[in-house]
């Protein structure tokens, strides 16, 4: 998962704080998920992360 939210966001050109600020969520967690330090984290997380990025949550699953 975590991958695929950097791929998205490197796709995208957007930092990681500019990731963080949409989603309104830290970077510590945007960073810890993409590095694979955090493999969990609460679904309203990551429907604010796939928000900010423009995709639905199953891209960042499943493709």
């Amino acid at each position: 998962m975590g991958y695929k939210i950097k791929e998205i966001r490197t796709a995208k050109k957007i930092s990681q704080q500019e990731l963080a600020e949409k989603a309104n969520v830290s970077r510590t967690i945007i960073s810890q998920l993409e590095n694979g330090v955090r493999t969990v984290t609460k679904t309203d997380t990551l429907i604010k992360i796939a928000d900010a990025l423009g995709v639905k949550v199953e891209d960042i699953f499943f493709t």
